[in-house]
């Protein structure tokens, strides 16, 4: 078969070629990829009638309720000897109710309704799957595609429990159109309140929402609402793929926030895990039924010992349809977006990038050491999602720097909308920990906030949710540590060390929106300068929720200079709303001055100017423009209500001379503070994109 598939014609492989020639000794691979992708296809078709239906899995397997109010359960264990339905319903009977035996490892059992012709099990009642081993083992298992469970307080184990209201939610809003500029907020449902406890779906919609419209992010990429048994892992180690948590509410709570957001046209993203699961078997997919090797695949390529997790079959029919269906479930049932795929590297690669350094050799990323049964299923949801789905939107979490991640599927790529520009929080943290101010390397920075594949979209971010963690520390307190807990006041003079956070926590976000990618991210609460790390409840500090939480009521406070960092970053976002810099090309750097530390570019006819200098600032400085006219300052990181300084007059109009400068054709001559940033833009331009 592997000859066949590498002699594959790839439809727009050219067009890949055209953005980087240096691939084509790698062309075999990729039509070996592609052709294992339509081989699948294919096999779809002919087994499935095409996978339009056989990614509707949900609607066939776990609890269907039938038009007769009869109930169908459907499970696939191959290994298992024999299956039993046990419950509220039966009054906890083991053998009451066995399921019948299916072709290939299927299990099917049909309830009839009770006299009054309700349903035998009803809304609200507790399940459970019996399985009996070819070893004579019992075990009790809750089905892998359960829509809900929930943990009774003080329990260890989830329960299933029958999710089948009588009135279920109905959305009201249609799905805004997929944003040409992605601004990013990563959420988390559970920590997203002042206090100490875990946060709710509703707590989201009614007081978290209405800041992110404020804030001029028109995306939330939701973490944690598939189902995990352990709170701690931050959602990334999951117990039941269909089920949205339920120590957040119930999924029609949650269907309404996605509602919600919809209405104020906010898009909405799934943090979606399925490049591993927990380990867990009497509430996760482990050992289902019974063997090692039912979603997983067997022995040590089943483990990956970092995460001390799972690992998928993607070559097993079953578990294809299980994940597919699981993407089609959170589509359909709730009305996402689309998704952020999370540990691809740990999906590309057989080594899953453990104990590997990615140095950019193109041989890193083909050979023997791809998983293509892994990079094929990330082929087939990219295909199925975006051919589905008009204004669905793909990310993908890679280090490596795959070729072709975020390129079309017809040019042998993997399909992804986006990836995650993950060296550049690094670069920020690298440089705040290693270097005085004086000694920034200008042209690093700008070489890290550029360096991406051409044609292949980027999400940037100065810092995400793993930078928030117990261990690390986010931007603002790399910056201002301990004094942001006695200097915060508008009240008093700043002291040097919040003056200084202030100004360059303002300035590394901008030059991250506006240079870094195509999109642009941040995490809760991180664009006020959020104290403190995260860190969720846990035998090592006691169970406490002090620090799994978010304190929006330091933005409200009006005294405390949180708001100006808020202020700044709604202003920053609701600019790019104006003048489109991210739907823009990558933009032109016509200064990197070492000596000056000033860094000068143009995206989208905007001048972006900042000022990274400790101490000096400059008179008259000479900045190249590719378009003459009348420029006017549009944003200003030194305006006193950002916690500047207020040194820049707004009325002051610059206009361009015939003068070329740092290769620009026009030069204008422009006041930049210390620690400053300005952004620029012409009044003679039409700006509407």
């Amino acid at each position: 078969m592997a000859d066949a598939e590498d002699n594959v014609s790839i439809p727009e492989f050219s067009n890949l070629l055209q953005m980087d020639p240096y691939l084509k000794p790698y062309e075999k691979d990729f039509q070996r990829r592609l052709g294992l992708f339509q081989r699948q296809l294919q096999l779809l078709e002919e087994a499935e009638g095409g996978f339009d239906q056989f990614t509707r899995g949900y609607s066939s397997f776990g609890v269907q309720r039938q038009p007769d109010n009869s109930l169908i359960f459907k499970e696939w264990a191959p290994a298992a000897e024999a299956l039993f339905l046990t419950g509220d319903f039966n009054g906890w009977d083991k053998f009451s109710h066995p399921y019948s035996k299916q072709d290939f490892g299927k299990w099917k059992l049909h309830l009839p309704p009770k006299e009054d012709n309700s349903p035998a099990v009803a809304h609200g009642s507790k399940l459970k799957v019996v399985v009996h081993t070819k070893a004579g083992e019992r075990l009790y298992r809750i089905s892998p595609w359960a829509k809900y469970v929930t943990r009774p307080e003080k329990a260890v184990i989830y329960d299933w429990v029958h999710w089948d209201p009588p009135q279920p939610y109905r959305h009201k809003h249609p799905r805004p159109k997929k944003p040409r500029s992605l601004r990013i907020y990563e959420s988390h449902v559970g920590i997203a309140s002042p206090e100490g406890k875990i946060a709710s779906y509703s707590n989201f919609t009614a007081n978290v929402l209405p800041r992110i419209k404020d804030l001029g992010y028109n995306c939330i990429q939701l973490m944690a609402i598939m189902e995990h048994a352990y709170y701690a892992s931050f959602g990334y180690q999951v117990t039941s793929f269909f089920a949205a948590s339920s120590r957040f509410g119930t999924p029609e709570e949650l269907k309404e926030l996605i509602d919600v957001a919809h209405s104020l046209g906010i898009t909405v993203l799934l943090d979606v895990v399925h490049s591993h699961a927990s380990k867990n078997s009497e509430d996760g997919l482990n050992l289902f039924d019974g063997s090692d090797s039912c979603y997983f695949h067997g022995g040590e390529r089943g483990e990956n010992k970092l995460w001390d997790s799972r690992l998928f079959n993607y070559s097993s029919w079953e578990v294809l349809r299980f994940l597919l269906s699981n993407l089609r479930w959170w589509m359909d049932e709730y009305r996402f977006d689309g998704f952020r795929f999370d540990g691809v590297t740990s999906m590309l690669y057989h080594h899953h990038g453990i104990g590997v350094g990615f140095s950019g050799d193109y041989s890193e990323y083909f050979g023997l050491q791809v998983d293509e049964d892994s990079l094929v299923y990330l082929m087939l949801s990219n295909h199925m999602l975006h051919s589905l789905y008009e204004h669905c939107i793909t990310i993908g979490e890679d280090v490596s720097g795959m070729p072709a991640l975020c390129r079309p599927v017809s040019e042998g790529g993997c399909g992804f909308d986006y990836r995650l520009a993950m060296a550049i929080p690094d670069k920020w943290i690298q440089i705040l920990k290693e270097y005085k101010d004086e000694d920034w390397d200008v042209g690093n920075i700008v070489f890290t906030l550029t360096n991406r594949r051409y044609g292949e979209k980027c999400i940037a971010y100065s810092e995400s949710h793993d930078q928030a963690l117990v261990g690390d520390k986010s931007l603002a307190f790399w910056l201002m540590d301990k004094e942001m807990y006695t200097n915060m006041s508008a009240l008093i003079p700043m002291t040097a060390v919040i003056d200084r956070g202030i100004q360059l926590h303002k300035m590394i976000r901008l030059i991250t929106h506006g240079l870094g990618g195509e999109g642009y991210l941040n995490f809760m609460g991180n664009e006020f300068g959020h104290p403190e790390w995260l860190d969720f409840p846990r035998q090592g500090n006691n169970e406490s929720y002090h620090y799994a939480r978010r304190q929006f009521n330091l933005v409200d406070t009006d005294h405390l200079r949180y708001f100006q960092l808020y202020a700044f970053d709604r202003d920053m976002n609701h600019t790019e709303d104006k003048y489109g810099w991210l739907a823009a090309p990558p933009a032109f750097v016509s200064e990197k001055h070492e000596g000056d530390k000033v860094i000068v570019f143009e995206r989208s006819n905007v001048v972006f100017v900042f000022n990274f200098h400790p101490t000096t600032s400059f008179q008259d400085y000479r900045v190249g423009v590719e378009m003459p006219g009348k420029y006017c300052i549009k944003l200003d990181s030194d305006m006193v209500q950002y916690g500047g300084h207020g040194r820049l007059d707004h009325s002051t109009e610059f206009f361009t001379e015939p003068l070329p400068h740092n290769g620009r054709p026009h030069s204008m001559r422009v006041y930049i503070p210390c620690r400053t940033a300005i952004v620029l833009a012409n009044d003679e331009i039409d700006y509407l994109y």
